[in-house]
């Protein structure tokens, strides 16, 4: 454990997050105090006065670095700035590495470069902001500059003020993966609840369609848990309901996250072209067959195969791929073989995460275990996954991060020119409404011009959301009676 003291109570989650980047899989306590009282061989004090701020690092006792630097505390963005910069640079000498991402802790690195690009900055500007502001790597900034260009284009006919997107949860999937945190659950468990559910979910789907029937529908996305665990006459329920009740007039995009290829049959892809619906994922994850097992999937590689030509066959022209880098047991060979066979396929998008270790995920709660086997991410994976998108005329298009992923790295979204998807962009970049409906699902309201943005969410178990579907649509009332009023 490295146990940090700050005299400032505001700061906390920055240094947490930032020190934790140089230091995975240990635990960073960060407190308010005035001195140190766990038993830990490192530690770290951060102590703020009206003109400076003062870093010292200790080993056993022993002074490992530190040093001073200038603050203005009635500019908070800069002076966290300052402080996260004299961290990083005594950690960096400390541990004798550096971070591809700097001092960035966030998830939406694009997003400021999306913002400089709005007030008129040149590529080579922001490139040289990011590198000098945040300490970004050369490669992460020109990345970063480059995605945001190509999501602005994407986004040029998105309607901002009078749009809106809708995202629809299904929280059923055939096993709950080893690292998944989402609101999912096994459908053996609550298969005889599953009209329920999509009863209420109907409910709260009518009031989001009479609320917003004066606004544009840009993009609607299902997803999940596992959208195509649904049985075929329940899928084509859940889509009629969608398409008989929003106007259709203005989409751009209907996506369904067919996901696991263990749920996926003709008789379900047939459903979904009848509805016109022709984009979907199809999320094998790995192509190794001894980490599917290790992961908790219940399906195998030739499955993968079979599911993906099938859907081929009859007519789709838009399928997405996602894939896991940093799973237990993994190394370079292994991906290496992974975007080999995903090569073979030719998919439309594929979409590389790094794994993130949450905490309510299994392998966060057996930790220890899977990392014996070894949980790899590197610069050279990652450079590779790239390079063979690039071969298979994929270039990136989105791209986010989340705290605790393999290596400190990120999650980028590849596709073929034509199709990017709009509402992956959309969730991350936080330029439009999202509305969302659904066990666990969070509604996103942005203000009028970005100013800015606001929550409202629905309980995560299943049962809950059944029993207090009216709640959940009058905690949704309100807040829209509030913020569109504000």
């Amino acid at each position: 454990m490295i146990e940090v003291i700050v005299n400032h109570p505001s700061y906390e989650y920055d240094i947490h997050s930032l020190i934790q980047a140089f230091f995975p899989g240990q635990r960073v306590l960060v407190r308010v105090q005035e001195r140190f009282t766990e038993e830990t061989s490192v530690r770290m004090s951060v102590f703020f006065s009206d003109e400076s701020v003062t870093v010292e690092l200790t080993e056993d006792g022993a002074r490992k670095g530190g040093g001073s630097c200038p603050i203005d505390p009635a500019d908070r963005m800069e002076t966290k700035n300052q402080f996260k910069r004299l961290i990083y640079g005594i950690l960096s000498e400390y541990t004798e590495r550096t971070l591809p991402w700097g001092t960035l802790t966030g998830i939406r690195p694009t997003k400021l470069a999306m913002q400089m690009l709005e007030q008129g900055r040149s590529n080579v500007e922001i490139a040289a902001h990011m590198r000098d502001t945040w300490l970004v790597s050369r490669e992460k900034a020109s990345l970063s500059v480059m995605i945001a260009n190509r999501e602005r284009y994407i986004l040029r006919n998105i309607d901002y003020e009078d749009g809106y997107s809708l995202y629809v949860g299904i929280p059923f999937c055939p096993s709950i993966c080893l690292y998944c945190s989402f609101s999912s659950y096994p459908l053996a468990k609550w298969k005889e609840q599953v009209d329920a559910y999509l009863d209420a979910l109907f409910k709260e789907l009518d009031y989001l369609s009479g609320r917003f029937r004066h606004k544009k529908l840009n993009t609607v996305y299902i997803g999940g848990g596992t959208p195509t665990t649904l049985e075929p006459r329940q899928l084509d329920r859940l889509l009629t309901k969608i398409q008989s009740s929003f106007d259709m007039e203005h989409l751009q995009e209907f996506t369904v996250e067919a996901g696991r290829p263990d749920s996926i049959t003709r008789e379900k892809l047939q459903v979904l072209l009848d509805h016109g619906i022709s984009r979907i994922s199809i999320n094998p994850q790995t192509m190794n067959e001894r980490t599917l097992e290790i992961i908790g999937r219940l399906h195998t590689v030739q499955q993968i195969r079979e599911t993906y030509g099938m859907a081929r066959e009859m007519g789709f022209s838009d399928i997405n791929m996602d894939l896991i880098v940093g799973l237990p047991g993994e190394v370079y060979e292994d991906v290496e073989h992974t975007m080999d066979e995903i090569a073979a396929l030719a998919p439309d998008s594929v979409t590389v995460h790094s794994l993130a270790v949450k905490r309510a995920a299994r392998l966060k709660l057996f930790r220890d275990q899977y990392e014996e086997m070894g949980m790899e991410n590197s610069a050279r994976i990652m450079d590779m996954t790239a390079l063979r998108c690039a071969e298979m005329g994929l270039s990136p298009y989105y791209l986010y991060r989340q705290k605790n992923m393999a290596g400190n790295f990120e999650n980028v979204g590849y596709a073929k020119v034509d199709k990017a998807g709009i509402y992956n962009i959309l969730i991350m970049e936080e330029k439009q409404t999202i509305l969302a409906a659904g066990a666990g699902a969070a509604t996103k309201y942005v203000y009028p011009g970005g100013a800015k943005i606001e929550r409202v969410e629905n309980v995560k178990e299943v049962g809950q959301y059944i029993e207090r579907i009216d709640e959940m649509i009058d905690r949704k009332e309100q807040f829209f009676t509030r913020v569109l009023s504000a």
